[in-house]
C-alpha cells in the first residue's frame, strides 16, 4: 500500500509540473517494477511474518506452553498481522512479479514467484480453510472466499506452470533470492517436494489422487529434496539494530522473557533418551523445578493450558536453546539421568548448568547469536512424508529406510545449526546409535506402532515449525497431546480470520460472527 501511495503521489507531481519541465520518466520512481528488488522483499514478508502463524501452531501442538492457543483461545486479532502482511504485501507483489516477468520473459522470476505463491496459499488453506484467492491481489475491493479444495487444485496447476517456466530459461540473481541464491535445481526440488507434501496432505480426503500424484513423482524420478542443502529454510541473522534475529531468541534472551517451555516436549525427549533435549531447551538453573521451585533438574517449564500468573522467574525458567533459535547449547549436568540414558547423557557436561547462566541473567553479550533458522519445507520433512505414503498409500518405497533417513537428516540439521552458533555438534556415534535404536523399535512394532513411531519422531523433528506439526495432528491425531490444565475453548480446527477482513470485506461482513466461530469447530477440507 505504501508503494502504491508513493507511486500515485509521483504521478500527481509529474502531472502538475509538466508545464515547467518536459520530462516523462522519473528515474527515482520507475513505472516498471524492478524484479530483482521485489523478489527478496516478498521472501522477507513471507519468512518474517510466518512467526505470527507459527506461534499459534507451536502453542496448540504443545511445542511451547505459552500463547493464547496454548489454552485453545483465539480471536480476530490473533493472526491479523500475518493475514495483513500476506494480503497487502506478499501476494500483490508476487502477482506483479508474475505479470511483469511474463511480459519481460524473465521466466526465472516468474517461476520463483509462482512457487512462493503456491507455498503461501497452501499454508493459508491449511490454517484458515477458505480464503480469498481468485479475486485476491488488489483488483477486487471485496474478494470472495474460495473453497480450500478448489484452491489446492489450482495450486497443483500453478506449480506445474512454474516448472514449465523454468524450462523456458532460468536466470535469477543470487542476491535477489534469499532462499536459494538463484539455483534452478533447488527451486525444482522445492516445487516437486511441495507437490509431494500437498498430495500427502489430501491423503484422507482424496486417497486416489494422493496416491497417483505421489507415485507419478516417484516413477518419473522428479527431483525431490534429498539433502539438507536443498532445504527451503528462512535464515535469520545476528544483527541487533535493526534486529534480524530469530523471534524466539528475541523473546527469551532478554530481561523480560516471554513464554514457557513445554513440559510434554521436555518429558518426551527425556523419556526417549533423545540427545536433542540439550539443543532444544536451555536451563537457566540446574536445580530449578516446576512453579519456580529449587528441587528439580533445571527443566522449569509449564504444562499446556496452565494460565496461572508468572512468578518472578526470569532467571530460573528454562528457555529455548540453540536449535532452532541460535540461543545457547546446554552443556550442564542433568541430575535425573541414569545409566539407562545412553544418548542423552552427561558425558563432557559441566558441573553447573552453564558458565553462561549468570551472563544471561544480566542480559549481556555472549548469549548466543540469534542467527537461527525457520524450517519451512525440508529434506527431513520429505523423508517423513514419503515414509507415511509408503505405509498408508503403498507407494512401493522402503518406509523404514525413509523414516530413519528423515530422523538422521534432522539430527544433522540440529547439529549444523549448533556448530554454526558456538554450540556442540551431535557426535556421529550418537546419531548412528540413536537412529539404530529407532530402527529396532520399528522392527518390533506392528503396522499401527510403526505409524505412531513415525509421527512421534516427526513431531519432535518439527520443533521450530508448529504449523506443520499442527497440520499433521489434525490429519492423523498423532502423537497424542496432553490434556490441558485449564482450556478456554474447544480444540481449534482452523485459525480465526483477521477481524479487519471480517469487518471490511462486504462478501463476508453479513455473516462474520457465524463464519468466525465456525473456524474453531469446522475441519479443513483435507481433515477427514
Amino acid at each position: 500500500m505504501k508503494r502504491a501511495f508513493l507511486f500515485l503521489t509521483s504521478l500527481l507531481f509529474l502531472g502538475s509540473c509538466k508545464d515547467f519541465v518536459d520530462i516523462n520518466n522519473d528515474p527515482n520512481n520507475p513505472t516498471t517494477p524492478t524484479l530483482n528488488l521485489m523478489l527478496p522483499a516478498t521472501q522477507v514478508v513471507i519468512g518474517g511474518n510466518f512467526q505470527d502463524i507459527n506461534s499459534g501452531g507451536t502453542a496448540v501442538i504443545q511445542h511451547f506452553a505459552s500463547g493464547s492457543l496454548n489454552r485453545w483461545d483465539q480471536s480476530g486479532s490473533t493472526f491479523s498481522q500475518a493475514w495483513s502482511a500476506f494480503y497487502t504485501g506478499a501476494i500483490p507483489d508476487l502477482e506483479t512479479i508474475i505479470k511483469v516477468g511474463t511480459e519481460q520473459k524473465q521466466w526465472g522470476y516468474v517461476a520463483v514467484a509462482k512457487l512462493q505463491k503456491a507455498y503461501l496459499y497452501s499454508i493459508m488453506v491449511d490454517l484458515w480453510g477458505d480464503v480469498p484467492y481468485s479475486q485476491a491481489g488488489g483488483t477486487f475491493a471485496n474478494p470472495v472466499f474460495d473453497k480450500g479444495d478448489v484452491i489446492y487444485t489450482s495450486l497443483f496447476t500453478l506449480i506445474d506452470e512454474a516448472l514449465a517456466d523454468m524450462d523456458k530459461g532460468f536466470t535469477v540473481l543470487a542476491s535477489a533470492d534469499i532462499f536459494y541464491q538463484g539455483s534452478k535445481d533447488k527451486w525444482q526440488r522445492m516445487a516437486n517436494t511441495l507437490k509431494l507434501k500437498m498430495y500427502n496432505q489430501i491423503r484422507l480426503s482424496d486417497p486416489s489422487k494422493a496416491a497417483a500424484g505421489i507415485k507419478q513423482l516417484l516413477d518419473s524420478k522428479a527431483p525431490l529434496m534429498t539433502d539438507n542443502s536443498q532445504d527451503f529454510t528462512f535464515r535469520y541473522g545476528s544483527n541487533v539494530a535493526p534486529s534480524a534475529r530469530h523471534p524466539w531468541y528475541t523473546a527469551m534472551y532478554n530481561n523480560s522473557r516471554s513464554g514457557y517451555m513445554s513440559m510434554p516436549l521436555i518429558n518426551r525427549l527425556k523419556a526417549q533418551d533423545d540427545p536433542r533435549l540439550r539443543y532444544y531447551v536451555f536451563r537457566m538453573r540446574d536445580n530449578a523445578g516446576l512453579a519456580n521451585s529449587t528441587n528439580g533438574d533445571g527443566y522449569y517449564g509449564r504444562f499446556p493450558g496452565d494460565g496461572t500468573a508468572s512468578p518472578a522467574d526470569h532467571s530460573t525458567r528454562a528457555i529455548v536453546g540453540i536449535y532452532p533459535a541460535a540461543g545457547l547449547y546446554d552443556n550442564g549436568t542433568i541430575s535425573t539421568l541414569t545409566s539407562s540414558n545412553v544418548y542423552l547423557n552427561n558425558t563432557g557436561a559441566s558441573a553447573v548448568t552453564t558458565a553462561n547462566s549468570f551472563k544471561i541473567a544480566l542480559f549481556t553479550s555472549g548469549d548466543g547469536t540469534g542467527a537461527g533458522v525457520l524450517p519451512l519445507l525440508t529434506n527431513f520433512m520429505a523423508g517423513f512424508i514419503r515414509a507415511e505414503a509408503a505405509l498408508k498409500l503403498n507407494t512401493g518405497e522402503d518406509a523404514r529406510k525413509l523414516f530413519l533417513d528423515a530422523v538422521t537428516a534432522q539430527l544433522n540439521s540440529v547439529s549444523a545449526v549448533s556448530t554454526a552458533n558456538k554450540g556442540n555438534a551431535i557426535p556421529a556415534a550418537t546419531i548412528t546409535g540413536f537412529v539404530t535404536r529407532l530402527g529396532q523399535q520399528w522392527d518390533a512394532a506392528d503396522a499401527d506402532g510403526k505409524f505412531r513411531l513415525l509421527m512421534m519422531q516427526k513431531w519432535i523433528a518439527s520443533y521450530g515449525n508448529g504449523v506443520e506439526a499442527y497440520n499433521d495432528f489434525r490429519r492423523t491425531g498423532l502423537p497424542e497431546l496432553d490434556d490441558l490444565v485449564s482450556p478456554l475453548d474447544t480444540f481449534p480446527m482452523r485459525y480465526y480470520y483477521s477481524e479487519t477482513e471480517m469487518t471490511s470485506n462486504e462478501s463476508v461482513i453479513a455473516n462474520r460472527d457465524k463464519l468466525q466461530r465456525a473456524q474453531q469447530t469446522t475441519p479443513v477440507f483435507w481433515d477427514k
